[in-house]
């Protein structure tokens, strides 16, 4: 099984111009690996809205690409944002990072860990491409074609969860999050 840090190393290798959106536990790693102007940090004080916000940044930006790293628990928090994106043609890459844990709050069980089937649910949804990987390899076999082409594409990524992380900060204050991010998008 792959770790936490495999799997955002792969988007790292294979990302191209798109904003990466980092929720909860990848807010801590993404940084150590990027310090782009398109990243985003989001730490809202209610899990779950990671995708909405990456949406949101596909429609008002069509052409720029948006990859959104959401957790299980956030996910299930919000499974409605599934339904709506996926009623659009964008290039919203969702990738879930599945650790059966609320990692960052405690590490509790994610409710049904392990028996969520994330795929059915995308498809469900009416996401027409999703992938889904356990490993490092998997994924890094899958990564240059589930990170382009029109969407969404949902990525179910299994990781290995880890018990006593404390909740992430972000690199920046969200007020210069947005400052940069506006720089970068010319808006």
């Amino acid at each position: 099984m792959m770790t936490h840090r495999d799997a955002l190393e792969v988007l790292a290798a294979h990302r191209r111009d798109q904003v990466v959106v980092t929720t909860m536990g990848s807010v801590a790693l993404w940084p150590q690996l990027s310090d782009s102007p398109l990243d985003f940090h989001y730490l809202p004080s209610s899990m779950g809205q990671g995708v909405p916000l990456g949406l949101g940044l596909c429609l008002s930006q069509p052409g720029r690409g948006v990859v959104v790293l959401t957790g299980d628990g956030g996910l299930l928090m919000n499974l409605g944002c599934l339904v709506t994106a996926a009623q659009f043609t964008i290039l919203l890459y969702i990738l879930l990072i599945d650790n059966g844990l609320y990692e960052v709050t405690g590490g509790q069980a994610v409710p049904n860990a392990g028996r969520t089937n994330f795929a059915a649910l995308a498809r469900g949804a009416g996401i027409a491409r999703v992938h889904e990987c356990a490993t490092r390899d998997e994924w890094h076999a899958a990564a240059g074609e589930s990170l382009s082409g029109s969407g969404p594409v949902f990525v179910w990524l299994k990781v290995e969860g880890e018990i006593g992380k404390p909740t992430p900060v972000a690199p920046r204050p969200m007020a210069e999050q947005i400052v940069r991010l506006r720089g970068a998008l010319g808006v």
